[in-house]
């Protein structure tokens, strides 16, 4: 009983402080996104190879005291781009995807990821191009990739645990990558080439390494899959210029 008076002062303490937290925190999260975007906006006008802290810093409005508390390398501040990514796709609803087939699902998981990555369509073109000349940058970018597609894997509900589910997300990490080729380069609104990229991948992903097995018994309907997102590349367009 002796005990409880203690308590109340550092209880006291710990709300008092707990403002001045979470206000670091907030500023913290701010000078995180400044960097991830300014880090992004560079990428989009030069190779990753050229591009340095103290740029980034300038650019991003941050000190390089502030740039080496949030990251160590240009490579982890691409890591945190994607894991907003992945959670972008994540926190959207794909109630509606339930009773679809596992390939119809990932199919519309993937074109969610491509939507979310259309703001930096020019810092990834870049970043393609640096990785096709650099195998070492390459093999990092797949390490990355390879993390980020179990994910979307288990947001379509295919397994993505345990050796089987690292053999699938390495060969989606690797069907993705030929997907972003073509997406790149695809200026129609409807996506038409890269969805049809896509489908090709997805069937040469069960035909060749069967990363997605249990597919492998399901009819494809990718039309009606397609039809859905340029029904809503025209719903976007249509919101543009309203």
């Amino acid at each position: 009983m002796a005990r409880k008076p203690a308590r109340k002062p550092a209880a006291k303490s710990a709300r008092s402080s707990s403002p001045r937290t979470a206000a670091s925190a907030s500023a913290a999260g701010s000078e995180r996104e400044k960097i991830i975007a300014a880090f992004l906006a560079l990428l989009a006008q030069k190779r990753i190879e050229e591009i340095g802290f103290a740029e980034i810093a300038e650019s991003a409005g941050v000190s390089l005291t502030q740039l080496r508390g949030e990251f160590t390398s240009a490579l982890g501040i691409l890591a945190a781009h994607i894991k907003s990514i992945d959670r972008a796709v994540l926190s959207e609803d794909l109630s509606d995807m339930a009773d679809e087939p596992p390939r119809e699902r990932l199919f519309d998981v993937l074109m969610r990821r491509l939507e979310a990555m259309a703001p930096y369509r020019d810092a990834i073109r870049s970043l393609l191009r640096s990785a096709g000349r650099n195998p070492p940058l390459a093999l990092a970018l797949n390490r990355l990739g390879v993390h980020s597609q179990q994910w979307m894997l288990t947001a379509a509900g295919i397994n993505a645990s345990g050796p089987r589910g690292m053999v699938r997300a390495q060969g989606l990490a690797l069907l993705f990558g030929s997907v972003l080729r073509s997406w790149v380069r695809d200026e129609d609104a409807g996506l038409a080439r890269t969805m049809a990229a896509l489908d090709r991948a997805l069937g040469r992903g069960q035909r060749l390494m069967g990363f997605l097995d249990e597919l492998c018994h399901v009819p494809s309907r990718i039309c009606r899959m397609r039809s859905r997102w340029r029904r809503r590349a025209d719903d976007s367009e249509e919101s543009a210029t309203a």
